[in-house]
């Protein structure tokens, strides 16, 4: 492992980048699309990467943090973001039903079993994926851990996030009116399905841009403007997750479920100074799960580019690999 981490890049900590061997659009159903690559060793150990969001889709870096020669990696776009059709749809767009199109390109592929690797509310998705199929997960590697509790909304749609960055708390909320300062994810909710292109545009790109500009430690808050068909896309997908609080009643809340999965590997990649996942759901999900080892990365935020962040999730991904016969992969 550390011969392998020596020959990258000082920097980045990554893989070479990678082309896809395979890329198809597959029908999962309900009117939806979605966009699915491989890359990697077709005979490889098989991964599944979830993006965050929701509504973020899945970029070339993803494939960066497993050896290609090792591993088998499927990456795809979530139902109405990056490359899935329709694009910002949130028609038959649930959690569960993200956990059934998992399976079904689990089935499709003709992988028995596999490593699900997710951040942020990937990171939630591959528990609730994990949860309801235990049998298919050999194994998670999570980042910046978001739980959907309505704790972790208030902290960064209700003003806890602002009492660090002020003046971004103020762009994101100056386009509401006073009289709705009191639920913005609400606020925001009424503009982004306004069905006027123009003002869902508007503020899909402030949504985006309060988020984007907390997720690296570096930031120093400017962020430039969102494509508008990503931003709305990401603002619409992620608003309509939250104000259904992700689809999940009580008894389907992530910690209440871990006895499922309490036997499972995993590990944890947490960034110390997160402003967008605070460390304290990381924390709060490795007291509940045996198997898994959390690491405290010190000077990091919550994106995926940190380079700790990096570096730890490439070495956890390379110990997966040479575990791969005691995952039974």
């Amino acid at each position: 492992m550390d011969k392998v981490l020596s020959q990258k890049s000082a920097i980045s900590y990554l893989y070479p980048p990678v082309e896809p061997f395979d890329q198809r659009m597959l029908d999962v159903g309900d009117g939806h699309r979605v966009y699915v690559e491989q890359c990697g060793n077709p005979d490889g150990i098989p991964v599944v990467v979830l993006h965050g969001g929701p509504g973020g889709g899945c970029s070339p870096a993803m494939r960066r943090y497993f050896d290609p020669e090792v591993f088998r990696v499927v990456l795809f776009d979530q139902r109405g973001c990056g490359r899935s059709r329709p694009h910002a749809s949130v028609e038959n767009n649930t959690t569960w039903h993200l956990v059934r199109d998992i399976e079904l390109i689990r089935e499709t592929l003709g992988i028995a079993r596999w490593i699900v690797f997710g951040g942020s509310w990937g990171a939630t998705l591959s528990l609730i994926y994990a949860q309801e199929h235990p049998d298919r997960a050999a194994a998670l590697a999570l980042r910046g851990v978001f739980l959907m509790r309505q704790e972790e909304l208030d902290w960064f749609y209700g003003g806890g996030a602002g009492r660090f960055w002020p003046d971004l708390w103020k762009q994101f909320t100056v386009g509401i009116p006073k009289d709705e300062h009191n639920d913005f994810i609400a606020a925001y909710h009424r503009r982004l399905f306004s069905g006027d292109l123009t003002t869902e545009t508007r503020y899909a790109r402030a949504w985006s841009s309060w988020e984007n500009a907390l997720a690296s430690i570096d930031s120093d808050g400017v962020t430039g403007e969102s494509p508008a068909d990503y931003a709305r896309a990401f603002a619409r997908l992620e608003n309509h997750y939250f104000v259904n609080s992700g689809f999940l009643d009580e008894s389907q809340q992530v910690l209440a479920r871990m006895d499922r999965i309490a036997h499972i590997p995993g590990v944890i990649v947490q960034g110390r100074f997160d402003m967008i996942c605070p460390p304290q759901s990381a924390y709060d999900l490795a007291q509940k799960w045996p198997e898994a080892r959390l690491t405290m990365v010190g000077r990091a935020g919550h994106a995926l580019s940190e380079r700790g962040i990096s570096a730890e999730l490439v070495r956890s991904m390379d110990t997966f690999a040479t575990r791969a016969k005691i995952l039974k992969l």
